[in-house]
């Protein structure tokens, strides 16, 4: 006996609490649903466009995703580790080095992805015999990102995307903003806003300011503009290399300000002497022309020249989507045009543009600001309680046919105290329970009472329909 005390006292302390890794989450009956009306409303308008789904491994090669983000996106892709001994195939050398950077591609062939579109990108490239071009497909999966978990930002998280290639048509980039604004608006999600800028417009300052070689670094300090302040932006250009004099003269960027088109006027004036520059302006310019000829329904649509999100593969317009003002959180949805994309899988001369909605931070907006339907819930509409076999069988004939109306019906399995039932009801959120006896077994009728209101009524079958719908 003693031995057997002491083994369950040692189970116990060595027993841990079970946990989930940082950046993770669980998610209740409740959030499920609201998340699905979520993704319910993206996908609805992602197909009113003439969008198609399509799906993607969670894993893709290791060399499919790396070098795709830039420098500060590889580190945060999650590598999986080879099965097996993996190690043994690293020869000394590479050990010896004790370089995490060169022993990553031996030890791990496959990463777990870190967006949807290179995976798209992949996809075409592999499928693209089976493919109509332009090809408009859309994609609701999760990926992961070795990101520091803070609010609104998780290591696994879920994007919605939708992209168009095969086409170099600006009416594309016109009909993603007049998309942003038509789902945001289903939600109920207003005053967001649509930033737009395009990555020619980057590169001809990049030029004029004598830095093109430092094309990447100068976009990647600029972006962040909005998180570091004009000082922080200065310093990280300056430990990048670029000139004090070049930041100089890039320093009206820092403060511009006035309509879409004053700002439009104002780098016409900084990027007179770049073709390239001058081309971004032109098709920006073709956009909001555009977009302003429709209407917005309750967007904003606002030209930000810092505008860059850091990634390799934009080589055109470059989208963000704030939420409203109201709201301190980042961006909430984002994209643009990647011309070149597929032809680092060897398809040359496809271009492609997309958006992604970030499915996460939606929800924490529309729960901040009460935006969801008091109808969206996982909860049943009814409950048949138990009062023995013979009434649980007669209420589950009529629970069958209730939900074939559509009408989410549950039974008490346990033919427990009454009090216990009306409590577990109650609890789960459940508007309407059912109370089946002898009396209603010899009438063929229910007695249906509302929890909210404490109303009672004795109801023929289709009487209780006419109240659940």
């Amino acid at each position: 006996m003693f031995i057997i005390n002491t083994v369950l006292k040692l189970n116990r302390t060595m027993a841990k609490k079970p946990g989930i890794p940082k950046g993770t989450r669980d998610f209740s009956p409740s959030e499920v649903a609201r998340r699905q009306y979520i993704m319910q409303t993206i996908r609805k308008g992602f197909e009113h466009f003439g969008f198609h789904p399509i799906e993607t491994p969670s894993f893709e090669n290791y060399d499919t995703l790396m070098g795709k983000y830039g420098e500060e996106g590889d580190r945060l892709i999650f590598k999986i580790l080879n099965s097996g001994d993996y190690l043994s195939k690293v020869n000394d050398e590479v050990l010896e080095e004790r370089s995490s950077q060169k022993l990553t591609p031996y030890i791990s062939e496959k990463a777990l992805r870190y967006d949807l579109t290179v995976p798209f990108a992949r996809y075409v490239v592999q499928h693209q015999n089976d493919i109509e071009f332009p090809f408009k497909r859309y994609q609701i999966q999760p990926v992961w990102r070795a990101d520091r978990p803070q609010k609104g930002r998780f290591r696994e998280f879920f994007q919605c995307d939708a992209d168009v290639i095969g086409s170099t048509s600006l009416w594309q980039e016109v009909e993603f903003v007049l998309l942003y604004d038509s789902i945001f608006t289903n939600l109920g999600v207003h005053g967001v806003t649509i930033k737009i800028n395009n990555r020619k417009i980057l590169s001809g300052i990049a030029e004029v300011i004598g830095a093109k070689d430092k094309l990447i670094d100068f976009t990647v300090a600029l972006d962040k503009l909005d998180k570091i302040g004009e000082e922080g932006v200065r310093k990280e250009m300056e430990e990048k290399g670029i000139t004090p004099e070049a930041i100089d003269k890039v320093s009206p960027l820092f403060n511009l300000n006035g309509s879409f088109t004053e700002k439009l006027e104002q780098m016409t004036q900084m990027l007179s002497a770049s073709e390239e520059g001058m081309k971004g302006i032109e098709e920006l310019q073709f956009i909001y022309n555009e977009v302003e000829s429709v209407g917005l329904k309750s967007a904003n649509f606002k030209l930000d020249v810092t505008l860059a999100r850091g990634l390799n593969y934009y080589t055109g317009a470059i989208f963000e989507v704030a939420a409203p003002d109201t709201v301190q959180l980042g961006s909430i949805g984002g994209g643009g045009r990647y011309d070149d994309l597929t032809g680092i899988f060897g398809l040359k001369n496809m271009s492609g543009v997309g958006i992604s909605f970030g499915l996460d931070r939606i929800y924490l907006v529309m729960e901040e600001l009460g935006l969801f339907p008091e109808t969206v819930n996982a909860s049943s509409k009814v409950m048949f309680l138990n009062l023995g076999s013979a009434e649980m069988a007669y209420s589950l004939k009529a629970a069958m046919q209730l939900r074939e109306l559509g009408i989410k019906t549950e039974l008490y399995p346990d033919n427990a105290k009454i009090g216990k039932q009306f409590q577990s009801a109650d609890k789960k959120g459940i508007p309407f329970v059912v109370v089946v006896g002898s009396q209603e077994m010899e009438t063929q009728s229910y007695t249906l009472k509302n929890l909210t209101s404490g109303e009672q009524e004795t109801l023929s079958f289709q009487q209780m329909i006419e109240r659940l719908q």
